[in-house]
């Protein structure tokens, strides 16, 4: 919970949250997401959303995370990133999602890893190929249009 007025703050600049929410988050919505993830995390170990820290500074600059859902009745696990702006184009993203998958590929073992991407939000489009993901399909999560890009584990 230390970390929901850096959160509320990120959630706050209609730049980042421009992708993820169509509507802006109260302190109070800001504080029930964060309750709901560390509760996801305690469920779920090794799954939910974690505050990224800036290893030279030490501030959190967002929050990233592997996250399950079930998509058109299939389980999936979803690689999740935000950053604040003030870290766009500096590789930061490629960075935290490699490192998720990495960590889910070798150490939850598991087989497969998305990402549901708003249709216009091209950085992430272009982290997702970078890391070697393919596009599947277009599809309606409830939020409007997003497209699912996805990695298969190869042994």
């Amino acid at each position: 919970m230390d970390d929901l007025d850096a959160l509320f703050a990120l959630y706050s600049d209609a730049d980042v949250k421009k992708y993820v929410y169509s509507e802006a988050m109260t302190h109070e919505e800001t504080k029930e997401e964060l309750e709901w993830a560390i509760k996801v995390y305690a469920e779920q170990p090794g799954f939910g959303l974690w505050a990224t820290i800036y290893k030279e500074t030490g501030e959190f600059i967002g929050r990233c995370g592997l996250l399950q859902w079930t998509i058109e009745e299939r389980p999936e696990v979803e690689v999740t990133y935000m950053l604040s702006k003030k870290y766009w184009g500096q590789g930061l993203g490629t960075e935290i999602a490699q490192a998720l998958m990495q960590y889910g590929f070798e150490q939850l073992k598991l087989p497969r890893l998305i990402c549901c991407i708003d249709k216009e939000n091209q950085a992430s489009i272009n982290v997702a190929t970078n890391l070697g993901m393919i596009f599947e399909k277009e599809m309606d999560t409830g939020e409007g249009p997003e497209l699912l890009y996805s990695k298969t584990l190869v042994d």
